[in-house]
């Protein structure tokens, strides 16, 4: 094998070793499963009061302390290199497993949990999308989108290894094991991650199309948020994001409410929905590769709006699985194309703080999207008053993304 050889076995092992890193990070996912279990081990091994609900809210701090923690971890990325930081990371990630494990009470697991981990996985999770889109420059959108296929399809695989061993340990211990498994994974999957060496290139050139094209600027994060591009692909990936979690939060609601399922097939069916969730990764970031993350933000809003208009016409069967299989799947697809835009928009060379800024917008729409939902079904009384709002956000993102969402420089209009 040549010096080029070696250097594409390389990088490809590098998006592997990156899709195994979000696996473990992505247990978050699975946090479901981890509710009766440990509202019964409270109740009735300690003693103490606590509702369902509660125990959901250490999720939600997980989610907003992951996002909190991407901007604040980028810039270590290049000062310390991508081992040190994803070693740093994870040896969190699982801290914040490992001492939930010994938790007295749900309060403290907000911390452990919630905060420690949540700080651990958003200082992991930018390190290998950081390096996919170094090592890929022609094939960027790909490269991210298979390493963060992990991230989605997580949940098939912690999920059932959790509720295994919530059945033969307990739920504490169950914690405990996963704490000390995912130190050991993630510190030893970190350690062959690099940057390409400087005045590396890969042995396809890069055509003019897409994240294909060379990029035509290098700004810093600073200079990155003087631009109106910046704002454009932070508002599409808000509201991506906002109105793909407002649906696929009540998917099962949904399912057993509107449709009329059974509760056991809404529950398999929303197991079926995340593996396009998962597969929406590589599928947009390669279309974002070749269409240019603009268009295929424009293709993502229009899918977006097509299946909510669809769902709430149509309260049919085979409506809600087409409609929700499409839902997820942009949802997954944003992941992809909001990290390749940053990329081909301002360039690598500040790319881990520039898109920890970037990822505010996941963060913000989490929080909000499931919250929106539920309110639109108080005040309506039905799930149903959920879609019109999509459809309307992804007219909006549409619009958005038309005039907003290009390069710096140029000028609205102008094709890629």
């Amino acid at each position: 094998m040549d010096e080029r050889g070696a250097y594409d076995f390389k990088r490809w092992s590098l998006v592997v070793i990156g899709l195994l890193i979000n696996v473990c990070l992505g247990s978050i996912y699975s946090w479901s499963v981890f509710v009766g279990p440990l509202t019964k081990y409270f109740t009735d091994t300690l003693g103490q009061q606590v509702t369902a609900s509660e125990v959901l809210l250490p999720f939600s701090v997980f989610l907003a302390f992951f996002a909190i923690a991407m901007p604040f971890a980028g810039k270590y990325i290049d000062r310390w290199g991508p081992r040190r930081v994803a070693i740093l990371g994870g040896v969190l990630t699982g801290a914040g497993w490992l001492l939930a494990g010994s938790a007295g009470s749900v309060q403290i697991l907000y911390i452990v949990y919630g905060v420690i981990g949540g700080i651990g996985v958003g200082i992991t999770y930018g390190v290998p999308v950081a390096v996919a889109a170094r090592w890929f420059p022609e094939r960027r959108g790909l490269a991210v989108g298979l390493t963060l296929l992990g991230f989605g399809v997580s949940p098939f695989l912690t999920a059932n290894v959790a509720d295994i061993f919530i059945n033969l340990f307990g739920v504490m211990q169950t914690f405990r094991i996963f704490g000390l498994g995912f130190i050991a994974l993630i510190v030893l999957l970190s350690l062959p991650l690099a940057f390409p060496p400087a005045g590396w290139t890969p042995s396809r050139t890069p055509s003019a199309k897409g994240s294909d094209a060379p990029v035509s600027c290098e700004l810093r994060r600073e200079q990155m948020l003087r631009t109106p591009s910046f704002y454009g692909l932070w508002l599409c990936y808000f509201i991506g994001c906002l109105s793909g979690l407002m649906a696929i939060s009540i998917a099962k609601p949904v399912g057993t409410e509107l449709v009329q399922l059974e509760s056991g097939l809404a529950t398999v069916l929303v197991g079926f929905f995340a593996i396009f969730n998962g597969g929406g990764r590589p599928l947009f970031g390669y279309l974002a590769d070749r269409l240019s993350p603009r268009n295929t933000a424009l293709l993502s809003f229009l899918l977006i709006g097509v299946a909510s208009l669809a769902i709430f016409s149509i309260q049919t069967t085979s409506v809600y699985i087409a409609a929700f299989a499409i839902l997820w799947g942009c949802l997954g697809g944003w992941l992809a194309i909001a990290p390749t835009a940053t990329a081909s928009f301002f360039g690598t060379g500040d790319y881990p703080r520039c898109y920890g800024m970037v990822f505010l917008a996941y963060g913000a729409g989490a929080i909000a999207g499931p919250m929106l939902a539920g309110f639109i079904r108080t005040s309506t009384g039905t799930y149903l008053g959920v879609f019109p709002y999509v459809a309307g956000l992804s007219l909006l993102g549409l619009i958005i993304a038309f005039f907003m969402m290009r390069p710096p420089g140029m000028a609205p209009g102008r094709r890629e």
